[in-house]
């Protein structure tokens, strides 16, 4: 992918590593750059092991910051479903706001005029 089309870079997959014993613990990220109006959706997932630990809001809040140094970037859209009370939890710290709910998946959102 990124041999095509270098401007990807940092808006595909992203790795968390346990640093104090070098284990992959989950991984987050976009599904590509930006669009025509600056929106990219983003998602990420720990395994059990390594939840309740504060590690996806360390993760996710650092994706959150580094996508909002990118000009291009306007809005962060993310899922979870409505009874993933941890997943929620991290929205709602990084101050997204709910905008929509599709059967058991809420969605929300993150604008940058609101950072």
């Amino acid at each position: 992918m990124l041999i095509d089309d270098p401007s990807q870079l940092g808006w595909g997959v992203w790795l968390m590593i346990h640093i104090a014993d070098s284990t992959l613990i989950g991984d987050l990220g976009f599904l590509g750059k930006p669009d025509r109006i600056g929106t990219v959706k983003m998602g990420y997932e720990v395994l059990s092991a390594y939840r309740q630990q504060g590690f996806a809001f360390e993760a996710v809040e650092a994706l959150v910051n580094f996508a909002f140094t990118q000009p291009e970037l306007k809005r962060i859209i993310a899922h979870s479903p409505e009874d993933h009370v941890a997943s929620i939890r991290i929205l709602e710290k990084l101050e997204m706001q709910q905008i929509a709910k599709d059967e058991n998946l809420l969605e929300w959102e993150l604008k940058l005029e609101s950072r």
